[in-house]
């Protein structure tokens, strides 16, 4: 009877582990910009949409986003990296070619964009403790050099 109540602990314990890996990122879902309640600095550079859609992967998140610029142009670009605060490839954007996130912890995250291996844009992410929300500040310089302070919030659907 012992061994039996060992095994099950064991595989309690394997379980809770295995779940703790795999514990819900805040990140994942479709995130659509809410453009009345964020803030651009220029605000030229607000986009007139973007949504964002977000599936886990290992450590880590694959990333689809659809953005339609100022002008009306229409972007496809899409990334998957790590937690680990290494670069990865972005296909598609014309402001970066790489990006790194690094987990803060639950709630926070903070991304590094790179152009030609320069830095381009810094990003810090805090989702609402009921996951309905997010809040990403952005510092840094567009394509044409302009300095970049962007508040944006984003809801999730």
């Amino acid at each position: 009877m012992r061994r039996y109540g060992f095994v099950v602990v064991c595989l309690v314990s394997v379980l809770a582990f295995t779940a703790s890996l795999y514990a819900a990122d805040m990140q994942v879902g479709t995130w659509k910009i809410n453009l009345a309640k964020s803030k651009y600095t220029p605000a030229t550079l607000a986009p007139k949409s973007t949504t964002v859609k977000s599936e886990g992967v290992e450590n880590g998140i694959k990333t689809v986003v659809d953005t339609v610029d100022p002008q009306g142009k229409s972007f496809h670009y899409e990334y998957t990296v790590k937690y680990d605060g290494k670069d990865y490839a972005v296909k598609g954007d014309p402001n970066r070619d790489t990006t790194a996130i690094k987990r803060i912890d639950d709630y926070t995250f903070e991304q590094i964009n790179k152009k030609s291996g320069k830095i381009t844009a810094t990003s810090r992410f805090v989702y609402a403790r009921d996951g309905k929300s997010r809040t990403q500040a952005t510092t840094g310089a567009n394509a044409q050099g302009q300095k970049i302070s962007n508040v944006v919030v984003w809801n999730k659907q």
